[in-house]
């Protein structure tokens, strides 16, 4: 900074541009934020068991999920299968399931394959419409 001949504040331009630019940052990101208006769910705990068709038959999982501004804040997947590759794929993708979808938003999560296991992942997918219907999803 320096002072020019009136006795005013001078600053070079690369810190006014950068001041400018700081400003524009923090309104871009202000604006990202969301509102209660935004939001699609309620927050809080949900639980829902989930059915998908296997060799084996019909098998199903309960998914425990709490949300909060619409992510996805914990997951639980209790597998019910009791023995066999139902019960091995189950507990694989029980073990696999939080780190595909801790985080994210609600709406952006539907999972293919976790784990090694494919079939789960059906199940996993018809309890979370279960949940987003419960927790009053628009």
């Amino acid at each position: 900074m320096v002072r020019d001949d009136v006795g005013m504040r001078v600053y070079p331009k690369h810190v006014v541009l950068g001041c400018i630019g700081a400003a524009g940052l923090i309104g871009v990101l202000s604006g990202c934020a969301a509102t209660p208006s935004d939001l699609s769910y309620a927050d809080g705990e949900y639980a829902a068991d989930g059915s998908y068709t296997a060799p084996s038959g019909t098998e199903t999982i309960t998914v425990d999920l709490t949300l909060e501004n619409d992510i996805v804040m914990s997951v639980t997947v209790t597998p019910h299968a009791t023995e066999g590759n139902q019960q091995k794929f189950q507990t694989q993708f029980a073990g696999g399931i939080a780190a595909e979808i801790l985080g994210k938003d609600i709406d952006e999560v539907s999972v293919s394959r976790v784990a090694g296991s494919s079939l789960t992942s059906s199940g996993f997918n018809d309890a979370l419409e279960e949940i987003k219907a419960e927790a009053g999803g628009s």
